[in-house]
């Protein structure tokens, strides 16, 4: 099966979204990652993704079907964090969800510093 990249639309929708969150243009760039689209699944699947990084944390977004997006973001390899969603059929709901949830673990994370 193939997956369908990203269009024009997802990416200014990206774009977009992030600008209001981060509150400045982030550099979104497409990429592609090995997804298990099932957890029965043996074979990895080639999906597209979209990628960025502001400050220290990374945010990937996969396709993972026509209307399928999977989400996470890193600050680390041992460090990762998902969504309580496993999978999304609407990429604008996939990425409010991962940067509110990225927003409360950066929050978390300034309190345990005591940075601000």
């Amino acid at each position: 099966m193939s997956i369908p990249g990203f269009s024009a639309s997802d990416l200014s929708l990206a774009r977009v979204t992030l600008k209001e969150r981060f509150g400045f243009d982030v550099d979104v760039q497409e990429a592609e990652t090995e997804v298990r689209l099932s957890p029965g699944d043996r074979e990895l699947a080639l999906c597209p993704a979209i990628f960025w990084q502001v400050e220290k944390c990374s945010f990937v977004v996969a396709k993972t079907g026509p209307a399928g997006y999977r989400a996470m973001f890193f600050y680390s390899i041992k460090d990762r964090f998902g969504t309580s969603k496993e999978e999304y059929d609407n990429l604008g709901d996939c990425l409010i969800t991962l940067l509110k949830v990225q927003e409360k673990e950066h929050e978390r994370r300034q309190q345990e510093t005591g940075i601000r």
